[in-house]
């Protein structure tokens, strides 16, 4: 701000010299500090002598007077990200040096992969400290290289630093896409990464194969905003064969390709995602195949009450009780119903005219916007954290990067920055009481909620001019 009001503004000068060319005036538009621009006695406007000053030590100067509103307008998320990025660097070099790191899984997920290596291509035979094998192929090859680099899985400290640098990629795949929609104020994203002590842990101090999963889930959605539709299927599919955690994005995607392509175009890319898992899994399909379908993709599996975030305040017949896991399963197609239905799709539009061709649709076909991509999937995947039989300390990077994006994209604009801000707040405070107790999970659910109705409530985004459908050369 200069002299209290915004330093750059757009002034418009009317040259008289235009006359010439038929025209009242000629209207020059300038972005120019109010420092440089001073009121002559006649009301004319004119820029001081600092003309000589080069444009880098003017956009400089401006920069400085809008210091105080650096973290809250989002054309400054680059230079935000940026600095709370390379901050990042020493943060976690500084927790690996410092924090003790605490073992949970890694040395079972060393010794399930070496029962590969050793020639054990059966499911039901290969398990670790804490039990079975229940991750799909993509986990045994990329822990198997783990493995190896690790020396045996012995050098924890260099298997610290190798998942600092996935903390690290995993950052900047999620800020290109905060810097992309602009829709977040800069101050927040300080919470997105120093702030959390929660997700440093699950990344640098466990060792968890969650965050490998996710970190390859938003390389994914960067390609599919770049409309790298097919590329980023094979890389979600990858993603999907580290943790099947990632499928929660499956509704919102499958959505996405229809809306994009219809039916018979969204086939092959969906061939491509089974042919990857086929792929990886081909050496233990051939030994096994019922176990180990059965064990990576066990869609029943059992949850510990003692270690469940989110259901605490429930007694523990009833959080093991199926009927009561049927009725959240119901909850949670519902909710995805309801939203494909009423805030995915265009209004006016019907369901069924997804499938077509969209050359062949009433309704001229538009582009998917990157807002709309980034919300549908974020909204798909959150709404699957909602309605979970359970949810574990480690499954907090599920949805942590998106968290801000959802509370900023909600419809009641009364919710203002610093009740969002506290909801982030709850929702950490929630993810590290451990043990958890009956008010922190019921703190997290009512953060769900909210966060839920708002997404609910909230307009829906404009879609892309039809014009830019030709984009499709990437597919």
């Amino acid at each position: 701000m200069c002299n209290g009001v915004p330093s750059c503004l757009r002034v418009h000068f009317w040259g008289p010299s235009q006359k010439s060319l038929g025209t009242p005036g000629l209207q020059l538009d300038e972005m120019v500090c109010p420092s440089y621009v001073t009121k002559m006695a006649g009301g004319n406007t004119r820029k001081k002598s600092a003309g000589a000053t080069n444009p880098f030590a003017g956009k400089l100067h401006c920069l400085w007077q809008d210091k105080h509103l650096i973290l809250f307008k989002t054309e400054y998320t680059l230079l935000v990200v940026a600095i709370l990025w390379f901050l990042e660097i020493g943060i976690n070099v500084w927790v690996i040096r410092k924090v003790s790191y605490t073992e949970i899984d890694w040395k079972a997920y060393m010794d399930e992969v070496e029962g590969v290596i050793n020639g054990t291509y059966d499911y039901t035979q290969l398990k670790g400290d804490t039990g079975p094998l229940v991750y799909p192929a993509g986990f045994v090859y990329i822990f198997t290289a783990l493995y190896y680099i690790t020396s045996q899985g012995v050098n924890i400290r260099l298997a610290q630093y190798i998942f600092a640098a996935f903390y690290l990629i995993t950052l900047l795949l999620v800020f290109r896409l905060y810097i992309r929609t602009k829709k977040v104020p800069p101050y927040v994203f300080f919470f997105v990464c120093c702030a959390s002590y929660r997700i440093h842990s699950i990344f640098v101090l466990r060792l968890f194969n969650d965050p490998v999963a996710m970190m390859l889930l938003f390389a994914a959605i960067n390609l599919f905003i770049d409309e790298y539709w097919l590329l980023g299927c094979g890389i979600y599919s990858l993603a999907v064969s580290v943790k099947m955690n990632v499928l929660l994005f499956a509704p919102g995607l499958l959505f996405l390709l229809l809306s994009q392509f219809g039916l018979i175009r969204t086939i092959p890319k969906l061939s491509l995602c089974a042919g990857i898992q086929l792929l990886l899994g081909l050496p233990f399909l051939l030994e096994n195949p019922v176990g180990y379908l059965s064990r990576a993709f066990d869609l029943g599996r059992q949850f510990m009450f003692k270690w469940t975030v989110n259901w605490r305040f429930l007694p523990e017949w009833l959080f093991l009780n199926r009927q009561f896991h049927l009725l959240l399963l119901a909850a949670h197609l519902l909710t995805l119903l309801l939203f494909a239905l009423f805030r995915w799709k265009r209004p006016g539009e019907s369901v069924f005219e997804l499938l077509k061709e969209p050359s062949k649709r009433k309704v001229p076909p538009q582009k998917s916007t990157t807002d709309q991509i980034i919300l549908t999937l974020f909204t798909s995947n959150f709404i699957g954290m909602c309605f979970s039989r359970s949810l574990h300390y480690q499954f907090y990077v599920w949805y942590f990067h998106s968290l801000p994006y959802l509370l900023w994209s909600g419809g009641v604009k009364k919710l203002a920055h610093l009740l969002r801000v506290l909801i982030l707040g709850l929702i950490e405070l929630s993810w590290n009481t451990y043990p958890s107790t009956s008010s922190s999970s019921a703190a997290l659910h009512v953060c769900h909620l909210i966060i839920l109705l708002c997404l609910w409530l909230a307009p829906p985004i404009s879609s892309g001019s039809s014009e830019s459908h030709e984009k499709d050369k990437h597919q």
